[in-house]
């Protein structure tokens, strides 16, 4: 704030104003400053980008080497269908199987949909990473929190009975719905789950339990 400046009478009567140096108090602006500061500092942790994890499967450099196998038994299809329907299969199925292709099992994002399956399915690692968690939060383990994260990603390497999920997305499934099945994945603590390309063998599952009538162009092809 500007200084006032005061009058004083001189002789006569009359009004003779002192003569001072400007002087502005700086103290707002300190104030002002602060709170700047505070200000950009929240609004850029708010502004960094959210990273979310995704399984992918490894490039094959060698075209001629044999795929890993994937155990039938522990195999996990999940497609993502329209109308926030997800259709679901277990095992695995080969193209000549055309003739006789499994039904697939619709279900949605409900508590008691696809989470409740991926828990069931996953159920003696989740109980694991659980009490991993609770045993850290009441002193059991001695551990610091950056090692945490590192103890359960072991405990989800070391897995050998949860199920290995393999996620696909029919042609109108909206992308609302592949965040949602990835955080389903997180969730649950699935180990092992990736993203493939649908067949078109599952297109025509998805097409049949849908009731999804193919237009004359799809039939064609």
């Amino acid at each position: 704030m500007a200084e006032i400046i005061q009058e004083e009478k001189g002789k006569g009567g009359k009004h003779k104003g002192k003569k001072h140096p400007p002087h502005i108090d700086m103290t707002p602006m300190v104030d002002l400053m602060c709170l700047l500061i505070i200000f950009f500092m929240l609004a850029n942790s708010m502004a960094k980008a959210k990273v979310m994890e995704i399984n992918l499967p490894e490039k094959i450099k060698d075209p001629n080497a044999e795929p890993p196998k994937i155990p039938g038994s522990r195999t996990l299809n999940i497609i993502l269908g329209p109308d926030d329907k997800i259709y679901w299969y277990p095992g695995t199925v080969r193209p000549e199987d055309y003739n006789n292709l499994p039904p697939l099992n619709v279900t949605d994002f409900s508590p008691t949909g696809i989470r409740e399956l991926l828990l069931e399915r996953n159920k003696a690692l989740f109980r694991k990473i659980d009490d991993f968690k609770n045993e850290v939060l009441t002193g059991k383990i001695k551990i610091s929190q950056d090692s945490v994260q590192g103890a359960i990603k072991q405990l989800k390497k070391d897995d050998d009975t949860g199920p290995i999920v393999l996620i696909k997305a029919y042609k109108k499934a909206n992308y609302g719905d592949f965040v949602d099945i990835l955080d389903e994945m997180n969730i649950c603590g699935i180990a092992r789950y990736t993203v493939v390309d649908i067949a078109w063998y599952e297109d025509k599952m998805v097409e049949k339990a849908a009731g999804i009538t193919p237009s004359s162009d799809e039939t064609k092809k």
